[in-house]
């Protein structure tokens, strides 16, 4: 892996592990092609980074860049064209009951409440949901939606529904949750807010994250490391760790080594344009 030839002084080296598949998430070599009418899409072309146990991950990138594409073929929803992908040293071939899903929108259904709504994935997956009930309630305490358990999603705003559906990705206990864009519909104050939220929630629960966001801001304040891919066909070309200890507060987003970092971030994702090798920071 090439290296970045200067450093800002708050960087700090990431590493590949000697022994990959020791690594909580190995990402090896992933590659995404589709065949249409036109010809071959490279969608992903080379995607290689370790995750270890507990760390919060942000994709951030150009708008088609493949950061959804990456993130099915590590959840198990896309076949990898070429590569493997192993989480808890075991390969991801399918989708897995372990894993937890956020998306861009909240999908609740709307005849539900919102406690039926959090319960709905272990219904689906015919566990016993007597044995949940406790963990849902508590998740519901967290994001304070407590109150509104018995409410319909018509009945909440916008980010109380990302909350529910975040309650809903972590109720099986999940040992690894997606999140694709979960906060990219909300308005700029709602979203700030949701960041805040998320971010004491995972003082709580404590699993392996990886977050796609066109916010760099956002994927800064959230996240242990980001990954920045270049534009399709796309690979990782910087790999930064955030230097900020937990919990997050508001106020560090005032902070001057905040600013110096995203705007490192923005200048990695101009660069990536260009760029064909990874960075390592």
């Amino acid at each position: 892996m090439t290296t970045m030839t200067s450093f800002p002084s708050w960087l700090q080296a990431t590493s590949v592990a000697a022994d990959r598949d020791a690594s909580y998430l190995s990402v090896q070599g992933a590659r995404k092609t589709y065949d249409t009418r036109n010809g071959q899409v490279h969608a992903v072309e080379s995607a290689d980074f370790d995750i270890d146990e507990g760390d919060f991950v942000s994709l951030v990138g150009p708008s088609g860049c493949g950061k959804s594409t990456l993130m099915s073929m590590i959840g198990g929803l896309e076949t990898p064209s070429a590569g493997r992908i192993r989480v808890g040293g075991s390969p991801v071939t399918a989708p897995r009951r372990d894993f937890g899903y956020v998306f861009q929108d909240a999908t609740l259904l709307p005849w539900k409440t919102v406690f039926d709504n959090v319960l709905f994935p272990i219904r689906t997956q015919k566990r016993p949901v007597a044995d949940y009930l406790a963990e849902a309630e508590r998740l519901l305490r967290l994001t304070d939606l407590w109150a509104f358990r018995d409410k319909r999603p018509s009945e909440l705003s916008g980010g109380m529904r990302q909350r529910v559906a975040i309650c809903r990705g972590l109720i099986n206990d999940p040992q690894l949750l997606m999140m694709d864009e979960p906060f990219s519909a909300l308005d700029a104050i709602t979203r700030d807010d949701m960041n805040l939220a998320l971010a004491q929630l995972w003082d709580q629960v404590h699993k392996t994250a990886v977050f796609i966001t066109h916010s760099i801001r956002e994927a800064v304040f959230l996240s242990d490391r980001v990954l920045v891919m270049n534009a399709r066909p796309s690979r990782i070309v910087a790999d930064i760790r955030v230097p900020f200890a937990r919990p997050r507060r508001a106020e560090m987003q005032e902070e001057p080594l905040f600013n110096e970092i995203c705007g490192f971030v923005r200048d990695k994702i101009h660069e990536g344009h260009g760029s064909r090798q990874p960075a390592s920071a």
